[in-house]
Formats: structure tokens, C-alpha cells, sequence
């Protein structure tokens, strides 16, 4: 039995180029996000490279409904896989903002002792006094500073924002793979 190319290999193929055309342009966009000035423009070319050349496909034979079912579930499928390489990835800095309405000195020796850079402000909530905990991390470090937070203070809210930078007047250890690795700068005085 011989397959025929327009209804089976040619719709896969177009499935394969969306999910990689959307993966590598929502890595593009956390990438522009991030400042990466040289990396963003690359990924930039073979998304559209990759782009062209499946919509060439479809207008080839724009009778094949498979052409088009397989470009929307490559397009879906694209965002899922690109959601999960970002998270897979890690890069950068976040800010995390802890609030707690109960005794916060355990929860602070502990980040301490795991050598996170905090700063703790007392402060007034809607039911009385909480401490306002701040602390800017590597991305990869998240996972392990919310367990920290859910093991001493489970009842604590806390929000998590991207950082896009941060300047350092000496709070900050100094950590070179770090700075090698990300857009994340310091100046210096």
C-alpha cells in the first residue's frame, strides 16, 4: 500500500514545522523580554524561515483540509512545548514578595541559612500586622525558596514577577557563571 503524500507526510510535515516555528518563537519573545540582543534576531530567522515554508505548502494545494487541521494543532501543540521548554530553561531573575500574618523569624533564618538575599519590613495587612519579605533569585532557584516557604509558613502568600534588571551596590553575591549565563548586569561604583 503506498501512502499518499498529500494527505499523511505532508500534513505531519506541516504539524512539525508549527510546533517548531511557535516554540522557537515563544523562546523568542522570553528572549526579547529578557534583552538577549543577539539571540533574539537569530531565533527571529527561523521562525519566519520555518513559517514561510509551511504556509507555501498549504497554498500549494488549498484543497487538502488536513493541511489546515495539522497547522492549528502544530500551533497548539507549538505553544504547549514552547510554555514548557521556558520553564524547562529558567533564565533570568525573579522577584519574590512573601507576606505573612504569622511570626516570620523562622521563615527568615531559614532563607538566610540557604543564603537567599532577603529583605524583611513590618508592615500592616487588612487583619493586623504581617512581615513583607523581599528577595530577587536566579530563576532556577524558585522551586527550592517556595519549598522553604510552604514547609516553615504554609499559610503565606507570596507573588513572583519577572526581573528584567537589577543593579547591584554590593547586596548581591557575586556568582560568575551567573552573570555569564543571563543579560543580568552591575554596575559598578
Amino acid at each position: 500500500m503506498i501512502f499518499d503524500y498529500s494527505y499523511l507526510i505532508l500534513p505531519l510535515l506541516i504539524f512539525l514545522a508549527k510546533v517548531a516555528d511557535v516554540t522557537i518563537g515563544t523562546i523568542r519573545l522570553i528572549f526579547v523580554a529578557k534583552g538577549f540582543k543577539l539571540l533574539s534576531p537569530i531565533l527571529g530567522f527561523f521562525e519566519v524561515l520555518i513559517y514561510l515554508i509551511a504556509m507555501g505548502q498549504i497554498f500549494s494545494d488549498m484543497t487538502n483540509p488536513w493541511l489546515y487541521i495539522s497547522y492549528a494543532l502544530g500551533f497548539a501543540a507549538g505553544n504547549y512545548v514552547g510554555i514548557c521548554l521556558e520553564e524547562k530553561l529558567s533564565i533570568g531573575k525573579v522577584m519574590i514578595r512573601i507576606v505573612t500574618q504569622r511570626d516570620a523569624t523562622e521563615l527568615i533564618e531559614n532563607l538566610k541559612n540557604e543564603n537567599y538575599n532577603i529583605t524583611a519590613i513590618d508592615a500592616k495587612g487588612k487583619r493586623g500586622k504581617v512581615k513583607l519579605i523581599f528577595s530577587v533569585i536566579d530563576k532556577k532557584k524558585l522551586k527550592n525558596i517556595t519549598k522553604i516557604i510552604n514547609k516553615t509558613n504554609p499559610r503565606a502568600f507570596y507573588s513572583i514577577e519577572d526581573v528584567r534588571y537589577a543593579q547591584d551596590n554590593g547586596f548581591m553575591p557575586q556568582n560568575k557563571t551567573l552573570f555569564q549565563n543571563t543579560k543580568f548586569r552591575f554596575k559598578k561604583k
